[in-house]
């Protein structure tokens, strides 16, 4: 996520990073490498002469000039804005009224938007444990109605039956009125997207959203359209009181334009942010994470906040126990760590959450994001008998090894690939087994600086 942003700015002030001394002169060279990263990440104009204006000022005021690491000092300011253009902490969903509480969801055609409306449904039952009914309103594309259906019903949540033939305005009343006797949370209502931005559009959600009178009014949007991302939004706001924005395909946009612009832009919060396509890939906005992030500097609150999420506490608590009493790490161990993985969208999706990633090489980066490399490995652990798994290497040879290969359908390059990075979690698990948590971190990072532990 962001990665030729990050790539660029944190080219642009290691430069500056180790100076003794700040000038007038380095910083301004800075600056305006800074300047073209944002402008090539298709940060809206208004928002990076602000933005370098304000680094400028500070970084030639007191608290870099008196700093015993000014280069640091720099980039702390540079982060810190970061932080001020898109919103200083995250706005949560206000839904003090009484219930149901009213969500409208608002947006172009192929934003996302129908599935985000499923995805927050989700964030909301999950973690608000919320009682949430969806109901669709877009009566100009009949698929949106059944896709709507489809999703409501696979992630168990109440779904309003509305259908082409009906007034929007219409639809929305009855599903308030039904939610209220359901004794509903929450309502999501998704309206209808358009092409592009048009008065029937604009006059026909006015309409919508006068009728239902949502405590929410949230606009969806792809933030692959950089800066055009933040006109749309403020021509919607222009329109409607949108209350905040919900960035989708966060996970595929490696420039990082809308995020940067979509506040400066509308005065309004990203509340949330689509980060892959499953239903529960989508996180609360964090200004404070996504900057350290952008810096390469990672972001562990995400990263355990998800971990805790995604995980099988279960199997960590046993596989815990197992190491401290000393028994050793197997391949059945291996592949529920796998297994794990991919349930949190592969060691890739978390990369730039983890401090220091920037500095991985490219190579191993894009190793981390072959979403095959696992299923893989798990497909060939799965092809072993128990005794090959509990000691593989003592008991695979060759004849085995082929045996394997034929019927997991890979080579025997792969499972000896396999095996060697199997050696080294065996290594780390074992400092685990000692107790020192620093040392087995040590020992990640520096499979990490090799290839990838997986």
């Amino acid at each position: 996520m962001f990665d030729n942003l990050s790539e660029r700015l944190n080219k642009s002030l290691k430069k500056i990073r180790g100076q003794g001394r700040l000038t007038e002169a380095n910083i301004k060279e800075t600056l305006r490498e800074v300047r073209m990263a944002l402008l090539e990440a298709d940060v809206a104009l208004p928002v990076v002469r602000d933005f370098i204006d304000r680094v400028k000022e500070r970084a030639l005021g007191q608290e870099v000039q008196t700093s015993l690491s000014p280069g640091q000092a720099l980039i702390k300011i540079v982060q810190s804005e970061l932080v001020k253009v898109m919103g200083e902490a995250n706005e949560g969903l206000n839904l003090a009224t009484n219930p149901p509480a009213v969500i409208l969801m608002a947006g172009l055609q192929g934003s996302g938007k129908t599935t985000t409306v499923a995805k927050l449904a989700r964030w909301l039952k999950e973690n608000e444990k919320k009682k949430v009914g969806v109901v669709s309103a877009d009566v100009y594309r009949p698929a949106a109605i059944e896709q709507l259906k489809t999703l409501a019903d696979d992630l168990s949540i109440e779904f309003f039956a509305s259908d082409v033939s009906q007034n929007p305005i219409d639809i929305a009343r009855q599903a308030v009125a039904d939610a209220g006797k359901r004794f509903l949370d929450v309502l999501i209502i998704d309206t209808a997207g358009r092409l592009h931005i048009d008065d029937e559009m604009m006059g026909e959600i006015k309409q919508l959203h006068a009728a239902v009178d949502p405590i929410e009014t949230l606009f969806v949007v792809d933030s692959m359209t950089g800066q055009d991302a933040a006109n749309t939004a403020k021509a919607f706001h222009d329109a409607l009181p949108l209350s905040g924005v919900i960035l989708t395909k966060a996970d595929g946009d490696a420039r990082g334009g809308a995020a940067l612009s979509i506040r400066h832009v509308t005065g309004k919060p990203i509340k949330f942010m689509g980060v892959g396509e499953k239903m529960d890939a989508l996180e609360l906005f964090h200004p404070d994470r996504i900057a350290s992030r952008i810096l390469g500097m990672g972001d562990m609150l995400s990263l355990i906040e998800e971990v805790e999420r995604k995980t099988d506490k279960k199997k960590a608590e046993k596989l815990a126990r197992k190491l401290t009493k000393g028994k050793a790490f197997d391949l059945d161990d291996l592949r529920d760590q796998l297994q794990q993985m991919i349930n949190m969208g592969g060691i890739g999706s978390m990369m730039d959450k983890i401090p220091g990633m920037a500095n991985v090489p490219q190579n191993v980066r894009d190793q981390a994001n072959n979403n095959k490399a696992i299923p893989q490995q798990i497909a060939i652990i799965n092809s072993m008998t128990p005794q090959e798994r509990r000691a593989p290497i003592t008991v695979l040879n060759g004849s085995r090894k082929r045996r394997i290969a034929q019927g997991s359908g890979t080579t025997i390059q792969d499972i000896n690939r396999l095996l060697k990075q199997f050696k080294q979690m065996q290594k780390v698990m074992k400092k685990f087994k000692k107790g020192n948590m620093a040392n087995m971190m040590r020992g990640m990072q520096g499979n990490f600086r090799g290839g990838m532990p997986f």
